[in-house]
């Protein structure tokens, strides 16, 4: 509501526009002459490069740009309601169950709906019921500030121990509550008003719970298909098993075990946890009926994919197996050559940037016992050298390749596909702050990218975070859709990471300022990593994958 004063404001626009307006207007009132120019719903604004909710009101000169569900901002807004109205739906429906927000998979994310009896199938059908008219009712989602120590009780009283574990550590005396018709919660993030905004959804039962169907950026107003991908999902039911095994399901659990002491103890079982894991891609690479000649591995950024293959090829080498290791990197083809994305900029993680052809051609007459020269890719001429390097490889050796299109058929078209082995490496984060708020693994990733980036690229959290929607697009072109294709899915993820990335990107995320288009970003993650202690690094081994990204690993000199 737009208050008495006569005082004018003076607000720029994203688009280089400049308007006048009464002091105390409200974002949402702001953007109603707006709306036409978006794509879908207008859901939030970024105030100064900070993001704000549509009913802030403003009271000086700033730079206003409005979000809608195509920016990844917007999307999370969404998202985030929309679980909310999940959680409604299933307390008002069976108040005796606990609904988790576990992980995503395919265009949806996966929720647990836990409780004394089996979730049935028409269950899933009377919470989408009950949903869609939460959403009809256009309830409010009203936002508290809260004395931490009054929320606490508040959730100790509502039977929320996973909440009151989750803000047990932090050192801020208040804490964000949001209720939705009676209903009390937490979320880590921003909201929309009220549930109207909440257009396209779906639920679907799934196991032991639901999917819930979101609409995907690219195309707001379309419920894209569900295509069930049982690799990745088994793959997080593993990693929630290691999580019973170290004894930790939130954050809050782990803080416990940083403010005991024992978390040298910890971190030599998670390691030794995925030191069992590769052991066993391992046998499966040799015990199998058919001899696998080739091992690809692939995973977007960020996944600890280099590290990954130099511990596989140790364990190869202790069954026997004497692996080589060829990088696509000297297969790009000359830079005049390489194709360009929908901006102009060189697309070096296109398929068509790599000679399949002789690339083929090599493994062929390797797999065959020829000797074959394979390239140096000059990175400052942007051409390969004149002169490679000389291979030929035994019949007790395979090949070992590493890069972003390893899933794909078509980069290794010539070879059977019963004498390749392929490996899906990605840091798949499954433990949650609390049963309402998820570890996002693009989050894991981009904090890890960050530190590494600083400590070995001389690369800025500015720039990593700028160029991380790019990098994310590739992902979503090039490995994603193949990720049901591997043999086996490796998740790189380590219960303790975030504890240790947390001393190394705090600083870096604190160089960011409200100047940067950045800004809002770096303060999310910065919140994020408020969640965690501190752990340090002395208990790591060396060969562990995060050493990766903070340093100090053995596989790099």
């Amino acid at each position: 509501m737009v208050n008495n004063s006569s005082r004018l404001i003076e607000i720029s626009f994203s688009d280089g526009s400049r308007r006048s307006v009464p002091e105390g207007i409200s974002l949402n009132e702001l953007s109603e002459s707006f709306k036409k120019k978006f794509k879908s719903a207008i859901v939030a604004a970024k105030v100064d490069n900070d993001i704000k909710e549509l009913n802030f009101e403003l009271t000086g000169d700033c730079r206003v740009e409005f979000i809608d569900i195509t920016n990844e901002d917007g999307a999370r807004i969404y998202r985030r309601s929309l679980h909310f109205i999940l959680i409604k739906a299933v307390n008002d429906l069976f108040p005796e169950r606990k609904t988790v927000i576990s992980h995503s998979i395919s265009k949806g994310m996966y929720c647990e709906i836990r409780g004394d009896s089996d979730f049935e199938p028409h269950e899933a059908e009377l919470i989408e019921k009950r949903m869609r008219e939460i959403v009809d009712a256009e309830i409010p989602f009203v936002r508290h500030i809260m004395p931490a120590e009054e929320a606490r009780l508040m959730f100790i009283k509502e039977g929320r121990q996973d909440r009151c574990h989750a803000i047990q550590y932090r050192d801020k005396d208040y804490v964000t509550i949001y209720s939705c018709d009676g209903l009390n919660d937490y979320f880590y993030g921003y909201m929309l008003p009220h549930t109207g905004y909440v257009k396209v959804f779906g639920v679907r039962h799934y196991t032991y719970g639901v999917i819930l169907l979101f609409p995907d950026r690219s195309n707001p107003d379309v419920l894209p298909p569900f295509k069930e991908q049982k690799k990745l999902f088994n793959i997080f039911v593993e990693y929630k098993h290691w999580g019973r095994i170290l004894g930790v399901g939130n954050v809050g659990a782990l803080n416990d075990i940083v403010d005991s002491g024992e978390i040298g103890s910890f971190i030599r079982v998670a390691e030794a946890l995925q030191e069992k894991k590769i052991g066993h891609i391992a046998d499966m690479i040799t015990g199998s009926e058919s001899r696998k000649r080739i091992v690809l591995i692939s995973g977007p950024s960020s996944s600890g994919k280099t590290t990954f293959a130099n511990r596989l090829a140790i364990q190869l080498r202790v069954n026997g197996v004497r692996p080589v290791t060829i990088s696509l990197d000297d297969y790009f083809v000359d830079r005049d050559n390489t194709p360009k994305d929908e901006n102009g900029q060189y697309d070096y993680e296109a398929l068509e940037a790599i000679d399949v052809q002789l690339f083929n051609r090599h493994l062929s007459e390797l797999i065959c016992g020829c000797e074959v020269e394979i390239p140096i890719f000059n990175f400052p001429r942007g051409m390969r050298d004149e002169a490679g390097r000389k291979l030929c490889i035994e019949k007790d050796q395979v090949i070992i390749i590493e890069g972003i299109h390893g899933l794909n058929e078509r980069l290794t078209s010539s070879i059977p596909r019963e004498s390749k082995f392929k490996v899906y490496v990605s840091a798949l984060t499954s433990m949650n702050i609390d049963d309402h708020n998820r570890i996002p693994t693009t989050d894991t990733r981009v904090i890890r990218r960050m530190v590494r980036d600083h400590q070995f690229r001389g690369c800025s959290a500015i720039n990593t975070l700028r160029w991380w929607p790019s990098v994310r697009r590739g992902e979503e072109r090039n490995i994603f859709p193949y990720q049901e294709e591997a043999d086996v899915m490796f998740n790189s993820s380590l219960a303790y990471e975030l504890g240790v990335l947390k001393l190394l990107a705090e600083p870096l995320l604190g160089e960011v300022g409200p100047s940067n288009p950045e800004y809002s970003e770096a303060k999310r993650l910065t919140e994020f990593l408020s969640y965690f202690l501190p752990i340090a690094t002395h208990d790591i081994p060396h060969n562990s994958i995060i050493r990766e990204f903070i340093g100090g690993s053995c596989f790099y000199k």
